[in-house]
């Protein structure tokens, strides 16, 4: 555990905490703990289990998947985006991918900063599908010229884009600035494996493999191209393009021009590979990607950079006879890459298959050397190696200017861009409506038959309606079945979210949510059922046993979305809550002095109550009182800074500032009290589970011997 937390706290001083584009965010107030979204996540060391809730150890290797955000059974998880608001490299595009000040003008794949293979084949699908429905909505003129859309680019995004245009019959044509398809993923080194999440390429079917070898991914997308023939021209760099007095688009390349309505960019973000800017950069053994390390043995060689594409390519390098390799990373940890990389890194150093420079910089390339810049705590010092290759991969200068001239706009972030979605609790709010609709469903039949359920018992039985409302018979008997199948779906949950995944079936989200509603429904059935007195019989105590386990749930849950460390968060708290509470200090020193002074003496004593020492009951009272007493304080706070007229903002802001602070500190102070509240909750929880299914087991095993199968239907 304290290895997680030190990790975690050493990625985090290092940027690595969360990811540039996407990351994923925990909201404390609903995560239980399951361990799903660590399961389901494709990278390892993203997330982790810390104090009994999920956590986000290394967020920069977040690749976008989702896999957690789909997962979770409570919605605890958001994969949201980073903080854009001091970026200027993310394209403004309406919902449809279209660029807000160029209509028609459309982008897709990783130039829309999404870099996974699958968000490119469903944004270039998605740009394909619009313009078809836009162009069925134009009446074309016999012999027009213009095409119906031009796709620039020719990767993931853009073949899916036209695959749709040619399924659909569109007049189009697809432009590349090399004579084959596949854009980056065609660059990566030779047997390079892909990693991806199942997509669906259109007119070609599902692709349902995590991973493909880079050219299993190049032949199959080649014969997509060939059957019929995409109308592809390569050798097109593309060089802008602007409007024609008609309105249309003017695609300009090197030397021809395309004249379209619609216009799909999916020409990436690499654009020019970045250079190092230093002396000998031009030599002829300077290279900006791998394609086949194959090709060099027997060489000594330099890779700079320090992300995934440098990493392989040197492990790749390495890998061959008789080469001497050098990786070099001006940083000082590769906390960016995936875990996979990491590992097989640290190998071929400790193995002596390859050197690593962290800390260091390239100051010259000559012929037949390298200079590079140490740094260490002594200060800077030079080494020259020996070398014939280097391979500069530090990533591509973003075609920026290209694509703003194109009318591409990137300035139109909010203010709220980035920021991490608000704690919004539980997460049972469908399943609590779905919950009241039955109470109120059985509330309807009891008071439509209160002539027979309000009739004493002894008298029900020769009730005219007693055929249809007794337990043994009719409705009744149908009831009491139902409720049985509700118990057995809502412990279905339990096998869902089990780690062996032996029903795979819907989403946890989807289950916890039944599990919840079924869980409320069950008991109105069974109630029913019994006719609304099931009496001092096996069936009344399985009732019984059923209405305390949907209480003990209940109240469960409560403490879970109350106490966002799963109780035992001390450390956690430190490690997580500290920035916040220095935040809290900063923005109650800046201004507004009296006011967030008054809050500071009102929610301050609120931590220092006595120990919460005694029984179950005893702890569970102090917590009631403990929240009973925050919601009075922040009552009277909030009609105090009104009558100080403090804006309304800035009274919002800063009582929910202090209701942080005050949930942080009840965490620590309260540590050994709230631990043992939640444990022996869950534990009293699920023993109550076990005997009600028991109790029920029971009572449907001696109606079945006692009554049915002696064809009385009573049983006796």
């Amino acid at each position: 555990m304290r290895v997680l937390l030190r990790d975690r706290e050493r990625v985090s001083g290092k940027g690595g905490e969360a990811a540039a584009l996407r990351f994923p965010v925990i909201d404390r107030t609903r995560c239980l703990g399951c361990a799903t979204c660590v399961a389901s996540c494709p990278e390892e060391g993203v997330l982790d289990i810390v104090h009994g809730q999920a956590m986000v150890i290394h967020g920069a290797r977040c690749v976008g998947v989702s896999a957690c955000e789909r997962e979770c059974p409570v919605g605890a998880i958001t994969v949201t985006r980073g903080d854009w608001s001091q970026r200027n490299d993310v394209p403004v595009l309406t919902p449809d991918l279209e660029a807000v000040e160029a209509p028609g003008l459309f982008l897709a794949g990783e130039v829309t900063a999404h870099a996974l293979i699958k968000s490119a084949v469903d944004q270039g699908t998605q740009v394909g599908r619009q313009v078809v429905r836009r162009v069925a909505a134009h009446t074309p003129r016999p012999g027009d010229p213009v095409l119906d859309l031009c796709v620039v680019g020719v990767g993931p995004a853009g073949l899916a884009c036209s695959m749709v245009a040619r399924e659909a019959g569109l007049r189009f044509v697809t432009l590349d600035q090399e004579h084959f398809i596949g854009g980056t993923v065609a660059k990566y080194p030779r047997r390079k494996l892909v990693l991806s999440q199942a997509f669906e390429m259109p007119g070609a079917g599902r692709f349902d493999r995590r991973t493909y070898e880079k050219e299993e991914l190049m032949e199959m997308w080649q014969l997509m191209a060939q059957d019929p023939p995409l109308p592809l021209v390569g050798g097109q760099e593309f060089q802008g393009l602007e409007r024609s007095p008609a309105g249309h688009f003017v695609v300009r390349t090197q030397n021809r021009t395309f004249e379209a309505r619609n216009v799909c960019l999916a020409i990436g973000r690499r654009g020019i590979p970045r250079k190092l800017e230093v002396p000998g950069e031009d030599l002829p053994k300077v290279a900006y990607h791998l394609v086949d390390a194959h090709s060099y043995q027997q060489r000594r060689i330099l890779v700079v950079g320090g992300g995934d594409s440098a990493v392989e390519a040197a492990l790749a390098l390495a890998e061959q006879p008789g080469n001497r390799v050098t990786l070099s990373y001006r940083g000082s940890d590769f906390f960016r890459i995936r875990t996979r990389n990491e590992q097989r890194l640290l190998a071929a150093r400790d193995q002596g298959h390859m050197d690593v420079c962290t800390q260091s910089q390239v100051t010259r390339i000559e012929p037949a050397s390298v200079t590079l810049s140490l740094r260490g705590e002594s200060g800077a010092r030079e080494v020259v190696l020996d070398n014939d290759d280097v391979f500069v991969m530090v990533g591509g200068i973003a075609p920026l200017e290209l694509l703003s001239n194109s009318g591409v706009t990137f300035d139109g972030h909010e203010p709220s861009d980035g920021l991490p979605p608000a704690e919004a609790g539980s997460g049972l709010t469908k399943a609590l409506w779905i919950a009241s609709g039955a109470v109120l469903a059985t509330l309807a039949v009891a008071l439509w038959h209160w002539d027979y359920y309000g009739a004493e018992p002894a008298l029900r039985a020769a009730h005219p309606k007693h055929d249809l409302l007794g337990p043994s018979k009719g409705l009744g008997l149908a009831l009491g079945i139902a409720a049985c199948g509700l118990i057995v779906f809502n412990l279905l949950y339990l096998i869902r979210r089990a780690p062996g995944r032996l029903l795979n079936w819907g989403s946890l989200r989807t289950w916890m949510t039944s599990h919840v509603a079924t869980g409320i429904a069950a008991p109105l059935l069974a109630l029913l059922h019994g006719s609304l007195d099931p009496g001092d019989s096996l069936g009344g105590h399985a009732l019984l046993a059923l209405g305390v386990l949907v209480v003990t749930g209940a109240i469960g849950r409560y403490l879970y979305a109350y106490i966002p460390r799963a109780a035992n968060g001390r450390e956690l708290e430190l490690s997580e809550f500290k920035a916040d509470l220095g935040q809290l200090g900063e923005e109650w020193d800046e201004g507004l002095h009296a006011f967030r002074s008054r809050v500071r003496e009102k929610i301050v004593p609120l931590v220092e109550d006595p120990r919460w020492q005694g029984s179950l009951p005893v702890r569970f009272a102090a917590l009631l009182k403990s929240r009973w007493k925050l919601g009075r304080e922040l009552r009277e706070l909030e009609r105090i800074g009104r009558a100080m007229e403090v804006r309304p903002e800035d009274l919002a802001a800063t009582l929910t500032l202090a209701r942080a602070a005050h949930r942080s500190a009840t965490m620590a102070h309260h540590y050994e009290e709230l631990r043992a509240l939640l444990g022996t909750w869950r534990y009293l929880h699920r023993w109550v589970a076990a005997g009600m299914v028991l109790l029920v087991v029971v009572h449907v095993a001696y109606a079945w011997i006692y009554g049915f199968r002696d064809g009385s239907g009573v049983p006796r």
